[in-house]
């Protein structure tokens, strides 16, 4: 996760929402992204795609069975989404995002019927640290 968090300062410097993610292969990082919206004029460019589109191609797979993601924060629908077609193993996040975030709040992906690869999740890794960066960054634009 501290990988994972230094992608989301470097988001931040970027003028990014600081929100980092890291995909690990048989214990080893294999991935590092951030969120990358604005610099790319692209909405799907969540650190999480980002992320899972790399890993796909490095891997030369069509899915990340023996993969865990670190993220900094909980994935969106979207990223939920993603995450469970790519059949993640293990998702970590950080801090949960009570308005946008569709794992332990929102939508709850993981938890529905039509949801076809349900991966192991655990919240409040670093959510301190997590959740401070994103309150400064958004502080600083208020």
């Amino acid at each position: 996760m501290k990988q994972a968090l230094e992608q989301a300062k470097l988001s931040a410097k970027h003028g990014e929402v600081p929100v980092g993610a890291v995909i690990v292969h048989n214990g080893k990082v294999i991935v590092k992204e951030r969120n990358k919206m604005r610099e790319l004029n692209d909405q799907t460019a969540h650190a999480e795609i980002l992320a899972i589109r790399k890993a796909l191609l490095i891997l030369n797979e069509s899915r990340l069975k023996k993969c865990d993601l670190y993220v900094t924060l909980e994935p969106c629908t979207m990223c939920a989404g993603a995450i469970s077609l790519a059949k993640i193993r293990r998702v970590y996040y950080g801090a949960e995002d009570k308005k946008g975030g569709a794992v332990d709040n929102g939508v709850r992906f993981f938890s529905a019927k039509t949801c076809h690869h349900k991966p192991e999740v655990i919240g409040g890794i670093e959510e301190q640290a997590a959740g401070l960066l994103l309150t400064k960054f958004f502080a600083l634009r208020r």
